[in-house]
């Protein structure tokens, strides 16, 4: 989130901007134009469920401690509990819960966790995220169904909650592009994107299915590139034996190491078309994949999983069509659509782009002092 919410603040005079999170050791800074600068701290390190992930607890209260900020902004639930308490220990200081997902709501049905263990992270996180929610000055929904779907949002003010989706924030010095991609000629490869987080969940195979059943079809033959980080080591190296097997048309970059946000956006403008072949659940059901905005903001054209809230995007825009992945998929058809297809007759979407997100963030900021 530094790209979205700490360029946003860091646009006004006079502030300072420290961010906590994934990164490299050490301490680094980086400076804007405006004179002010830009703090990262790494906090997390290692694997998700690993000793290192305990050690940050130690490592954000130090830097509590230390920094004594005016405002905290927590994007990450484990945070929450040290968050409330320096909260609690000190007048006048303040903290937005910003809700990236329904957390109690994936560890419940994605099948990481096990049995009481799953039970019990899922109501834990529940009540933690319930008490924070009360005790924050506001609270930020990336997705407009929480508000619905968590149970502790309805008895907030509603002037204490503001919602904030998922849109494409360039990065500092990024040319965006001013036309849509193309969908190349049959004699030419067709280029096809998976970005983000490598799961089944997320329909890595699908994927794969895909461009396989379009390497055959398309005369100038198909690839695909899986970009991303996987948090399945098992997954991971069926994925790497799959690729190694099929190197003419599938790449892997990423897999066990986190990818640069950078090399992401540059394979969406080497790409012809954007995947989204999620499988269907309850944690995605209701939510736009940040990969959605992603791809539209760049005019890539889109192949999607059913669903009501993505086609919404892609039929305003002309942007894609949505696809059954759980269906057998005839290549030559798929391929000849493909070909008559006018994506994006209106040119680059606009509304999908995250500066007028940045300016509710600061009515909100503002509405707190």
């Amino acid at each position: 989130m530094r790209g979205k919410f700490a360029k946003t603040l860091l646009s006004r005079a006079h502030t300072q901007i420290h961010v906590a999170g994934q990164g490299a050791k050490g301490y680094e800074t980086y400076p804007d134009r405006g004179g002010q600068r830009i703090y990262q701290h790494s906090i997390f390190r290692g694997a998700r469920m690993s000793l290192g992930r305990l050690a940050a607890q130690w490592r954000y209260w130090r830097l509590l401690q230390r920094l004594a900020p005016s405002l905290v902004i927590v994007h990450a639930p484990e945070l929450l509990p040290l968050t409330m308490l320096w909260q609690k220990l000190g007048p006048g200081r303040k903290f937005i819960y910003d809700i990236r997902e329904n957390y109690a709501l994936n560890i419940s049905t994605q099948q990481v966790y096990r049995g009481l263990t799953r039970r019990w992270l899922a109501a834990g996180l529940r009540w933690v995220e319930g008490q924070a929610a009360h005790q924050a000055a506001a609270i930020i929904l990336a997705e407009a169904s929480y508000a619905d779907e968590l149970p502790f949002v309805p008895t907030l003010p509603s002037d204490r909650v503001l919602v904030l989706e998922n849109k494409y924030q360039p990065a500092p010095g990024e040319t965006m592009p001013d036309t849509p991609g193309r969908i190349p000629t049959a004699t030419e490869t067709l280029h096809l994107l998976y970005s983000g987080t490598i799961s089944e969940l997320n329909g890595v195979w699908e994927a794969i299915e895909l461009t396989q059943q379009l390497h055959t079809a398309w005369p100038g033959g198909a690839h695909l590139t899986i970009v991303g980080f996987c948090q399945q080591p098992p997954l991971l190296r069926q994925i790497q034996e799959k690729v190694a097997r099929h190197a003419d048309w599938l790449t892997l970059v990423g897999g066990g190491n986190m990818v640069p946000h950078a090399r992401i956006v540059a394979e969406i403008n080497r790409s012809h078309l954007g995947l989204l072949p999620y499988r269907p659940h309850p944690s995605t059901e209701r939510c736009r994949p940040t990969k959605l905005f992603e791809y539209l903001a760049h005019g890539l054209p889109v192949i999607s999983s059913p669903n009501v809230l993505w086609r919404e995007l892609l039929v305003k825009h002309q942007a894609g069509f949505q696809l059954d992945f759980t269906a057998s998929i005839d290549g030559a058809v798929l391929a000849e659509q493909l070909q008559q297809a006018n994506f994006y007759p209106d040119g680059m979407p606009t509304d999908v782009l995250w500066e007028n997100e940045g300016k509710k963030l600061w009515l909100l900021l503002d509405s707190l002092r």
